[in-house]
């Protein structure tokens, strides 16, 4: 198992929009595709405007298909735009669980 951690710093203000947009339409579409949401997160503490969302794959090859197929659905081509506006800045990265992980 590996986890995909995304982190959008937002334009200042814009994070209500953006969840909104994501919990009305878009996460719909990227369940059907990437699967296991392990979390969606905005910060409290440390670096404002902020989302972080983590996603589990059984391994690259199953996060490169399913990533793949969103790429390719007409309906996510038509809701990214949407949010890329609200979006300053992304980062990600791919997390392998240590062998005495809950989440290994």
């Amino acid at each position: 198992m590996i986890y995909e951690h995304r982190t959008y710093r937002l334009k200042n203000g814009s994070a209500g929009e953006y969840l909104q947009l994501v919990g009305g339409e878009g996460i719909a579409i990227q369940r059907r595709h990437l699967g296991q949401l392990v979390g969606y997160f905005t910060t409290e503490i440390g670096p404002l405007n902020e989302i972080t969302h983590i996603w589990a794959y059984a391994d690259l090859a199953d996060r490169d298909r399913r990533r793949a197929a969103l790429l390719t659905d007409p309906e996510w081509l038509a809701f990214l735009p949407k949010i890329q506006v609200l979006i300053e800045e992304g980062t990600n990265k791919i997390l392998k669980p240590a062998p005495f992980s809950p989440l290994a």
